[in-house]
This record gives structure tokens, C-alpha cells and sequence, in this order.
């Protein structure tokens, strides 16, 4: 229920937002670790390319210096072409492996898109939270200038204190001061996210933002986390690339065929004529592999036989990570959306007060000390307010990663 009523109070703030979608898509756009992200998914890509290609032929060329007699002549030169075969198969099995790689490659790029989307709605959101409270501060700095003017008045009218006088001066003075921080703050914050988005820091973010409710059921949001993901897909295809790699390995245990020709340069005999003097010789040949080193072979089928389990362990422990940081997100957003009611209570019931114990000072000259407290708290209550739209925006945007939405 409180997903559902944070939605009430989510209207106060500004009309939303096509500026964060367009922050988005500069990210997408610009940031270089993205752009580095994708160029490793090409690269293999083109590594799937070479994979399925049979090695070079060989050319080879040979010249005798002390010609060799034959019945026919002397034999001057040799000139030989071999086409090499690997056994049945391998090459399917290097496609499959280097395609499924090339595949993982690309879920890594989907995620590292994702995360920098929650990297850029959480810089987004901080610089948000800052500039409420910096407008909170200012807020609160006007109204002890009041406080501080009808103290002076009542000093005056020997009607207060000059502590009052005092006490005002040190709590703006302390006002201005936190004013000055968050405005410092504010400028590492828009730095961080004009780096993400790769874009000169002189730059100002426009803060025009909203929040969209989600109505899926808790199992279902699990469920897509679970199946979806692109670093448990990643692992997955990974998976299945070293089955392939296995596969391999097997086969390249068996021997590879070749298929050639020969062609040899013959001389005519000078001491005398035969038939076919000087006929040159053509010879086509068959050669093949002997594996019979077979150590290397089964070494590289228990690698791949390791690496699968490395993967599953792998992938069991990224499911476990995963499943927490969405349960601890589910519960930031609900806490925030709590905190934020009890808030909205505290700032009617503390105002109320306020004016109150004002309309009594105002009277009576007393009490501006328990005046000042409450206004004190509650400035902590509409920053607080503020930080709770904070945390309740970064936690969605958390689940919008887990759940690999982008939006």
C-alpha cells in the first residue's frame, strides 16, 4: 500500500520529465566505458569471422642446385600446393564457441548500459535532494531573519531578551554557512554527472523530474530479475561456450587430412632420346595427421570441463547478489515511502505549533527559544522529506536495473 499512496505526494513535485530521458540518452550516446563496452561486443564478432575458416593453403617451392637424373632427365625444380582438413566438426565447434562468447559479450554491453542508466538517475537524483535542501535553508533563512527582527523589537520595547538577539544571529550565521556547503556540494555533483554523460563540467543539469509507478507483484519483478538479467544470461552463454570449447577439444584429438599436388620440373637428356624426354612430373598427394601426443587433448577437455563449473558456481552467486540487492532495494523504496508519510504528518503537527508558540511570543516576549526549535525541526522534516523522495527514486531506479528496465 505505501507504493501505491507515495504516488499522492509524488504530485507536489515538478511536471515530469522528458529532460532525464534525454540525460539518458546522451549517456547512451556519449559515455566512453559504454562506447568501449560495444566495440568489445564487435571485436568478437569478427573473432566469430575467422573461426569458421580452413587454414591457409601451403605453397611451397623447390630448386635443385645438383639436379637430380631421372630416366626422363634431370629434375631442376619442385613446386607443391597442400590444403589442410581439420576432422569433422572442429570447425562447428570453434563457430560455436566464439558466437556464444560473442554473445555474452553483448550482454555485458546491455548491462553495462543499464548500470550506467541507475548511475546516472542516482547522480540525478542527489543533485536533486541538495538543491530542496538548499532551498529549504533559504526558506529557513528568511524566516529567522523575521524571528530575528521581532526579537530586536522586543528587545528594544524592554519586552525580550538580547539572547534572543543572539541566539537568532548564530542559527542564521550556522544557516549561511550550510547554505555555502550544499552549494559546493552541488558542484562536485553536477561534475560526477556531466562525466557520465561525457560532457564539458562549466555545464548546469535541469532538475524537471517525476517518478512512474510500477504495478507489478513482487514475484513477478523476482522472476524477471532471475531470468533476464544480462550478466546471468552472460554466464549462461559463457556456459554453453565452453560446452563448445569441449567439444573442440575432442575433435581436435583427431587427425587432420590434406590434400595436395605436386608438379616437378624435368630437363631433357642431352646423351640420348627416350620417350617423353624431359616430361614434366604431376603427382597429387594425401597426407594426414598422426595424433599421438593425445596428453595436450585431454588437458584441454578437463579445462573446459573446469571452466563449466567455475561458470555455474559463478552464476549461482551472481543469482544470491542479485536476489539481495533487489530485496534491499524493495526495501528502501517501501521504508522511504513510509518515512516520507510520517514526515508529511510531523511538518502539519510541527507548523501548528510553531504558530502557536508564535502567536504567544508575540504576546508575552517569552519562549522565542522554543520558537527557534521548532523551526529548527521543521526544516529537518521538509529536507528529510526531500531525502526520502531521494532514496525512493534511487531505490526504483536500483530495481529498474535489476529488472533491466530502462525507463
Amino acid at each position: 500500500m505505501g507504493i501505491i499512496w507515495i504516488g499522492l505526494w509524488l504530485l507536489a513535485l515538478p511536471t515530469m520529465s522528458q529532460s532525464l530521458e534525454e540525460y539518458l540518452q546522451m549517456a547512451g550516446e556519449n559515455n566512453p566505458g559504454l562506447k568501449a563496452e560495444y566495440a568489445a561486443f564487435e571485436a568478437a564478432m569478427q573473432r566469430v569471422a575467422q573461426t569458421n575458416a580452413l587454414p591457409d593453403p601451403t605453397l611451397s617451392f623447390g630448386y635443385f642446385v645438383s639436379p637430380i637424373e631421372t630416366r626422363l632427365g634431370p629434375q631442376q625444380a619442385k613446386l607443391s600446393l597442400m590444403q589442410m582438413f581439420p576432422w569433422f566438426g572442429t570447425l562447428r565447434a570453434k563457430e560455436d564457441a566464439a558466437t556464444r562468447l560473442a554473445e555474452a559479450k553483448y550482454q555485458l554491453f546491455l548491462d553495462a548500459r543499464y548500470e550506467l542508466f541507475f548511475q546516472v538517475k542516482q547522480a540525478y537524483y542527489l543533485i536533486y535532494e541538495v538543491r530542496e535542501h538548499i532551498r529549504w535553508q533559504e526558506e529557513n533563512l528568511e524566516i529567522l531573519s523575521t524571528y530575528k527582527a521581532l526579537a530586536t523589537t522586543a528587545f528594544s520595547s524592554s519586552n525580550g531578551s538580547m539572547v534572543d538577539v543572539i541566539r537568532t544571529d548564530i542559527m542564521m550565521e550556522d544557516t549561511r554557512t550550510n547554505i555555502r556547503l550544499l552549494e559546493q556540494q552541488i558542484m562536485s555533483l553536477e561534475l560526477k554527472f556531466n562525466r557520465l554523460l561525457h560532457r564539458p563540467d562549466s555545464l548546469s543539469v535541469v532538475i524537471v523530474d517525476t517518478l512512474a509507478l510500477r504495478s507489478e507483484s513482487e514475484t513477478e519483478v523476482r522472476d524477471s530479475l532471475l531470468a533476464r538479467h544480462p550478466r546471468v544470461q552472460a554466464l549462461e552463454l559463457q556456459q554453453q561456450a565452453a560446452e563448445s570449447s569441449e567439444i573442440l577439444a575432442r575433435k581436435s584429438s583427431g587427425p587432420q587430412f590434406g590434400v595436395g599436388l605436386e608438379y616437378a620440373f624435368v630437363g631433357q637428356r642431352e646423351d640420348m632420346e627416350v620417350p617423353h624426354n624431359g616430361r614434366d612430373v604431376f603427382m597429387p598427394m594425401v597426407t594426414m595427421t598422426l595424433p599421438m601426443f593425445r596428453g595436450k587433448y585431454k588437458a584441454a577437455v578437463r579445462e573446459a570441463q573446469f571452466s563449466r563449473q567455475v561458470l555455474e558456481s559463478q552464476k549461482a552467486e551472481l543469482t544470491d547478489v542479485l536476489t539481495i540487492e533487489y530485496e534491499m532495494a524493495l526495501y528502501a523504496l517501501q521504508q522511504s515511502a513510509q518515512l516520507f508519510g510520517l514526515y508529511e504528518e510531523q511538518v502539519v503537527k510541527t507548523k501548528q505549533a510553531i504558530d502557536l508558540l508564535y502567536s504567544a511570543y508575540s504576546n508575552s516576549g517569552k519562549d522565542l527559544e522554543e520558537v527557534l526549535r521548532m523551526q529548527q525541526q521543521l526544516l529537518r522534516y521538509e529536507m528529510e522529506k526531500a531525502t526520502a523522495i531521494k532514496n525512493h527514486r534511487i531505490a526504483q531506479a536500483q530495481l529498474d536495473y535489476l529488472t533491466t528496465k530502462s525507463e
